[in-house]
């Protein structure tokens, strides 16, 4: 990766703004990372004080991938993923997970923000037998993101695509279901489809708390009801059991009782 719109570097760094909290660097700081800055720690903490449940769903999202992953790689034989709206390298990427149950995987990390930039090589580890790749491109150029990946992604085989709170950065839900249309259209037959985001419906308190922090002229994300986000699977395979509150879609057997929280998901496969 020698290309400089996709190699950290000072040029990254000075566009960071860090006067301004942004969503990537609260939920690092939120799944116990340390790329973030005071700013971001005083967001996060304001936001736990009004909602101290914002943790336990940043971790459950990134157990519910986790899970996802290893269906895919163990179950699916999926060796391909491209992982939109990459964040900040914390615990159990998709790289980690995926090429500890087979080396051989490969990944294309996608994501717009300098600060995520500006750690890419944190992301860029990889086995000798896989790969890892990086991708400095907006959701909203499918197109683009496509024609990147097939640089490192062999996208006439079944590939997995991540979207992982992502959409919900897409104020506009037409514009979010073309994206998911799209990207999708560049996959072929057996590719699957991983998406988990925020919700309405299930917590009020959860609502109120990101309504407000919406206001605050942070990058905003919306919170969308659980049909909409089913809705995104239109045209798919859903597997069992379909679109539910993370903690439900297949818990590991040793799993503590779950608790509905605002962050529904599925995982469906491309016929």
């Amino acid at each position: 990766m020698t290309d400089p719109a996709t190699t950290p570097g000072s040029a990254a760094q000075q566009n960071i703004d860090t006067s301004v909290p942004h969503s990537a660097r609260i939920w690092n700081y939120w799944l116990g990372g340390k790329d973030n800055y005071p700013v971001d720690e005083g967001a996060g903490d304001a936001y736990s004080a009004v909602f101290p449940g914002i943790v336990t769903i940043a971790r459950s999202s990134r157990a519910f991938l986790r899970r996802n992953i290893t269906y895919l790689v163990t179950e699916a034989g999926i060796d391909q993923f491209l992982d939109i709206g990459t964040g900040l390298p914390t615990v159990d990427n998709t790289h980690e997970v995926a090429q500890r149950l087979d080396p051989r995987t490969r990944i294309v990390y996608v994501d717009h923000d300098p600060m995520v930039l500006a750690h890419a090589r944190a992301l860029l580890t990889s086995t000798a037998e896989g790969a890892t790749a990086y991708v400095d491109a907006d959701l909203s150029d499918p197109d683009r993101i496509l024609a990147a990946a097939a640089e490192t992604l062999d996208l006439t085989r079944p590939t997995a695509l991540i979207l992982s709170n992502i959409l919900g950065h897409v104020a506009d839900y037409d514009q979010a279901r073309a994206i998911v249309t799209r990207l999708m259209e560049g996959l072929p037959s057996g590719s699957y489809l991983s998406i988990n985001d925020g919700s309405r419906g299930t917590d009020a308190d959860y609502e109120q708390a990101q309504d407000a922090y919406n206001e605050t002229g942070a990058v905003p994300y919306f919170l969308r009801p659980v049909d909409q986000i089913a809705a995104f699977f239109e045209g798919l395979e859903l597997l069992d059991p379909g679109v539910v509150s993370v903690p439900f879609w297949r818990p590991a057997p040793d799993s503590p009782a779950a608790e509905p929280i605002g962050e529904h998901g599925g995982l469906a496969r491309k016929p």
